[in-house]
């Protein structure tokens, strides 16, 4: 039978089938806009979250800025392992300085993040001398916090007093130039950036990441105490979010405890370490395009109570056998404390730098991204000078005790697993040696028995509160201090604070802030390494054991007692508003005439038929992503080449048919480079660029070029001349096949 025709000639079979197949085309094309809208939420960067509330009435005004703080990059020693023979020789990544300002109409503070070793006396003052003069007294000792990220491979020579400047060849004017000029440039950037804004704050744990390298002192805390906390070292987290009114990201301020010492002693490149690739990491996320060290997000990871946590999760074990070392002094059987290192989680310290800080990162970054506690309150800063060498503490209604003049124990010779020991010390020495014993007093003095009494059961290596020449060894007088934005406090130590020691005084703050009634829900950050540098912060209990930081609590036994006791002083003045009754306490001094022990560059001489600049080694032609293209120049030192801060010695660049130029991908601020400056005899030298070609490399055609100076003359006139060199052109592919 024939089919009914409906409606334009086509039957009611076919018209149905037609509507079938529009119904079904639409509901494809809906899923596949749906899945593409999925899959794009998913592969894209979320957006900054809008504030669920409006913004308060009065803003805060906030400022953020960054700055290059990298000083001479060749001869210099390195800050943190107290070893001449490492020397700097190159870049692995460059350092900077992160500022933070916030006014709340009235008052203002900064916070600085320098990527150095520590703050020292010195530096802080030369620092203040330079903002006194662009600022007057604007920007002070009272309401400026410079804290530094602990990187041990920074570049040293920025110190007062005796021992660390036997440590650093003396005081290098070029170093701490560089430093200073950079922490005054980024809180310079801060202030013209300032602009209405808000601040969140996020706090969660990060575990897996570290692990405490004294268990032994740790354990002669209180059980009752340790029971209170998970671990022995401390996860916490705090990030701050700074945004616009409009909720656009201007920067992220962040403090975990961990040493930044990834990068180990052996390594002669200068390095922010693991805090410095987190905040690299985190800035080159918000600054999509822009090479490291530019862009206007501005993200800084800061030290918090690291004293004894260690990033080398792997633990120590002797190097020469394998071997677990010994638990409670650290040493092996053959070949004593120098054997016992601790390693991890990489396969070597560039690995391992790169796990630790993307850890960070990722968590900071997640914490950032949820923050949604808002920060509103006023702004307060409380800072004294306290003469540590003689302060009384009130331990109980009837009893008191006095800290100490400065001195060094035995174990601080031992050094740690993370490295710096040497001889037969070991840690957790509570008895001398008559041999070392002889020789100390021999050459520096006997020291006095009110010192020898005031340190038990420290036995004295070295009594520096009692040695002056050519100055001081170490600081008496320090800084105290801390500032509050809102609910949130920030206390300022001026050493390395374990973690139980940091601890016991956030929850001191903590309970004379609230006291008061003035703040509720405080939250307590303890940021180390500020203002001055004094060692270690043991608590009382730790000290009896005598491990390293012990022996490196300079103050003796009572020291974490008198910190804890003046920073309750300036909470108290904060939450009761009289802190303009605070007195200023005794003023730090400020030497003339340091010493160096750093000579003078030399001339710098090339192989015969050479000239600076020229390739010794050349680049393969062909690379895949993930080799190493390398290439080496006869060089001159880069001390000759002066201030290179906001500068590079090297560039990677990639070449663009379309317009015919060259474009910089890659300078030696770039976690992707090395640049290895070899010094040789006779004045000649080399330069060696390693580019580790990530995976993210476009294919295509590219070049390395380096930058430098080299001196002519002799010891009464010397020219300085630029000179650059550039590798042959090299192919980058996905894989060898595709070419």
């Amino acid at each position: 039978m024939a089919r009914k025709a409906v409606c334009c000639g086509l039957s009611s079979l076919e018209l149905l089938f037609m509507v079938l197949f529009l119904l079904m085309t639409g509901v494809s094309v809906g899923l596949i806009t749906v899945l593409a809208i999925n899959l794009n939420s998913q592969t894209q960067e979320p957006e900054e979250p809008i504030p669920s509330v409006k913004p308060p009435e009065n803003p805060y005004l906030i400022g953020v800025g960054r700055a290059d703080c990298t000083g001479p990059v060749g001869d210099v020693p390195l800050m943190g392992y107290a070893n001449l023979d490492q020397t700097a020789g190159g870049i692995h990544t460059r350092l900077f300085s992160r500022a933070f300002i916030v006014d709340d109409g009235s008052r203002r503070v900064v916070f600085v993040s320098a990527e150095i070793g520590m703050v020292s006396q010195r530096l802080r003052l030369e620092v203040l001398k330079e903002l006194e003069l662009q600022y007057g007294d604007l920007y002070r000792q009272d309401n400026v916090v410079l804290s530094g990220t602990h990187t041990h491979s920074g570049l040293a020579g920025y110190f007062q007093y005796t021992l660390f400047m036997i440590t650093s060849k003396g005081y290098i004017k070029p170093s701490i130039q560089a430093i200073v000029n950079g922490i005054v440039k980024s809180i310079d950037l801060a202030h013209r950036n300032m602009r209405p804004g808000r601040i969140f704050m996020n706090k969660g744990e990060l575990l897996d990441n570290t692990r405490n390298r004294s268990p032994h002192s740790y354990m002669n805390n209180p059980e009752e105490e340790r029971k209170r906390y998970k671990y022995d070292a401390d996860k916490q987290v705090i990030t701050l979010k700074f945004t616009d009114l409009d909720g656009d990201g201007m920067g992220m301020l962040s403090w975990f405890a961990v040493h930044s010492v990834s990068m180990h002693e052996t390594n002669q490149m200068v390095s922010s370490d693991n805090l410095g690739y987190a905040a690299y990491l985190f800035e080159q996320d918000k600054n999509t395009g822009s090479l490291p060290g530019e862009g206007p997000f501005v993200a800084a990871m800061a030290s918090a109570n690291s004293g004894d946590v260690s990033p080398n999760t792997r633990g120590p074990y002797c190097i020469n056998t394998g071997e677990r070392c010994d638990y409670l002094n650290s040493s092996c059987p053959i070949g004593g404390n120098e054997m016992c290192l601790a390693f991890g989680p990489g396969k070597d310290m560039f690995e391992s730098t790169r796990i630790i800080g993307e850890n960070i990162y990722r968590k900071a970054k997640e914490l950032y991204s949820s923050a949604e506690q808002e920060l509103q309150g006023s702004v307060h800063a409380a800072h004294q000078w306290v003469n540590m060498t003689d302060v009384t503490v009130q331990l109980n209604s009837t009893h008191s005790a006095t800290t100490c003049k400065p001195a060094l124990g035995h174990s601080f010779a031992a050094g740690t697993t993370d490295g710096g020991g040497a001889l037969n010390f070991t840690q957790g020495s509570v008895e001398g040696d008559p041999f070392w014993d002889g020789i100390r007093d021999t050459l520096l003095g006997v020291p006095s028995q009110e010192t020898q009494d005031c340190h038990v059961p420290k036995p004295i290596l070295f009594n520096t509160g009692e040695m002056n020449w050519p100055f001081p060894w170490h600081p008496a007088i320090v800084d105290v201090q801390i500032i509050t934005i809102g609910s949130l406090a920030i206390v300022a130590v001026p050493g390395e604070v374990t973690t139980m020691s940091g601890r016991r005084i956030r929850e001191a703050v903590k309970q004379e802030l609230e006291t008061q009634n003035a703040f509720t829900n405080t939250e307590v950050v303890v940021a180390g390494l500020c203002n001055a540098y004094t060692h270690y912060i043991t608590t009382y209990e730790e000290y009896q054991v005598q491990r390293y930081e012990a022996a490196s609590t300079i103050y003796g036994p009572h020291t974490l007692s008198a910190y804890i006791q003046h920073f309750r002083g300036l909470a108290r003045a904060i939450a009761q508003g009289n802190v303009g009754e605070l007195p200023k306490g005794p003023e730090p001094p400020f030497f003339s005439k340091l010493f160096s022990l750093l000579p003078d560059p030399p001339v710098d001489r090339k192989p015969e038929n050479t000239t600076f600049g020229q390739v010794l080694h050349q680049v393969d032609p062909l690379y895949k992503v993930g080799e190493v293209a390398s290439v080496t120049f006869v060089a001159g030192n880069p001390r000759n080449s002066g201030d290179m801060r906001d500068k590079t010695f090297i560039t990677v660049e990639m070449f663009h048919n379309t317009t015919s130029t060259w474009d910089i991908v890659h300078t030696d601020a770039s976690w992707e480079t090395r640049f290895h400056w070899i010094k040789g005899s006779g004045g000649q030298s080399n330069a060696t660029v390693d580019w580790h070609i990530p995976v993210s490399a476009q294919p295509g055609i590219y070049r390395i070029r380096h930058f430098g100076h080299f001196k002519q003359g002799n010891i009464i006139t010397s020219v300085i001349t630029a000179y650059e060199g550039t590798s042959d052109v090299f192919r980058v592919t996905k894989t060898l096949y595709s070419i």
